[in-house]
């Protein structure tokens, strides 16, 4: 799924800025695009935690096999073992179980999300063990598809800003935020651009 409303933030974006409005040009065709089911791009952050693209990737389609139904019951159901078998740490095994009982005890509030705010969204899952305030912006960037996310501690963000706007010195992080707010309400879809510059593969998560 495309946001709705990416045509409108490139076109603001690359009137307001002319290091944007060359990535616009650059990049056009292309967009955010949500992987769709909540429950599921959660367990692939934990899982990906620390690891390569490509392990991650290994431990995510045998755990998709042993779980065909990826869901909140489906992983309380399953045996520390089994999960462990598919490539996880104890550690990951015992985040999984901690997402799935905030899904399955309603902690996780997915049908008030149209109507919280992001800081809100970021808390409830920061309640759960294994997702930082990073995870929890890249998953409201990625999977909720929201506009004007700005993730501070992002390490490709600094790197880019640096490069396009500081003479290839990184920002300090006061700095980086007075940066981006000439974005908003489209810090999302700038810093996607942002990610684009250094990488030309679509950052997906």
């Amino acid at each position: 799924m495309t946001p709705d409303y990416w045509q409108q933030a490139s076109c603001e974006l690359a009137r307001i800025d002319p290091v944007m409005a060359g990535f616009v040009e650059r990049y056009s065709g292309a967009s955010l695009v949500s992987r769709g089911d909540p429950f599921a791009t959660l367990v692939r952050s934990i899982i990906g935690q620390q690891i390569s693209v490509k392990a991650a990737d290994s431990v995510w389609l045998r755990l998709s096999a042993a779980l065909p139904v990826m869901a909140p019951t489906a992983v309380l159901a399953s045996e520390p073992g089994t999960l462990r078998g598919c490539g996880l740490s104890a550690r990951k095994v015992e985040y999984l179980g901690d997402l799935a009982r905030h899904f399955n005890t309603g902690q996780i509030h997915l049908d008030r999300w149209t109507t919280m705010s992001d800081a809100q969204i970021i808390a409830e899952l920061t309640a759960v063990r294994g997702i930082g305030v990073w995870t929890a912006e890249m998953f409201l960037i990625f999977n909720q598809l929201r506009p004007d996310v700005f993730p501070l501690d992002d390490i490709g963000l600094q790197k880019a800003v640096a490069l396009h706007y500081f003479q290839g010195q990184r920002p300090p992080r006061g700095a980086l935020a007075g940066h981006g707010e000439r974005w908003r309400p489209w810090r999302s879809v700038a810093t996607w651009y942002l990610w684009r510059s250094l990488d030309p593969v679509p950052v997906e998560y």
